[in-house]
């Protein structure tokens, strides 16, 4: 399978790492499910067309994702796969670690503050509520917060399975100030000074 012209959003190494992941794929399908391949695609023209129209719709998902999936759909099943369940195992995958939209929204909306000091479950839950705005998520009624959560929490699980990795900022450290007790010396000077502005006043006030 040769490469095709690269997609909007991938670079020219994550296209050729996916054209490779799938060229890696179809060997091991071929070898698996050896009569149902040769039955399904009987002639080399059939595997490449396949191969581009997987590259097309599988384009959002990292290549690490397509082969481990592949290998999940060899270890689980005896039957060749069609794209959709492809497509279904590299959902899968990407979304393990991401909660639905539902459980990210409750999420960030009861969230503690500070927000960056809380144990979220996924960065993008975070990224999602800080963007739309933690006010607006805590001060509107779900009908209306959900939806425009909803978009950019799904924009950015989008960017996760196109293999971006979203990390949080530090939290800020705030200084604290030390009290720390003045010692007996520096307290008994400080005393010898006040007590000799207090008599310096009273010999002003004697000469008057």
């Amino acid at each position: 399978m040769k490469n095709s012209p690269t997609e909007a959003g991938q670079t020219n190494s994550q296209q050729n790492a996916l054209v490779d992941a799938l060229n890696q794929s179809f060997a091991l399908f071929k070898r698996n499910y050896h009569n149902q391949f040769f039955k399904a695609y009987a002639q080399e023209a059939d595997v490449i067309a396949v191969k581009r129209l997987w590259l097309e719709t599988l384009r959002s998902f990292p290549a690490q994702t397509v082969l481990e999936a592949s290998m999940a759909i060899v270890k689980s099943s005896e039957f060749l796969p069609t794209l959709k369940t492809m497509l279904n195992h590299c959902e899968r995958l990407s979304n393990r670690a991401l909660p639905d939209v539902h459980s990210a929204y409750a999420e960030a909306c009861n969230a503690a503050s500070p927000k960056l000091e809380q144990n979220w479950s996924h960065p993008a839950v975070y990224f999602a509520g800080r963007d739309v705005g933690w006010h607006f998520l805590q001060s509107n009624a779900e009908n209306v917060a959900l939806p425009v959560f909803k978009e950019r929490y799904l924009a950015l699980r989008e960017r996760v399975q196109a293999g971006e990795q979203l990390i949080l900022p530090k939290p800020e450290i705030k200084q604290q100030i030390e009290y720390k007790p003045a010692s007996d010396e520096t307290s008994r000077q400080y005393m010898e000074k006040m007590q000799a502005l207090f008599d310096g006043d009273e010999a002003g006030g004697a000469g008057e």
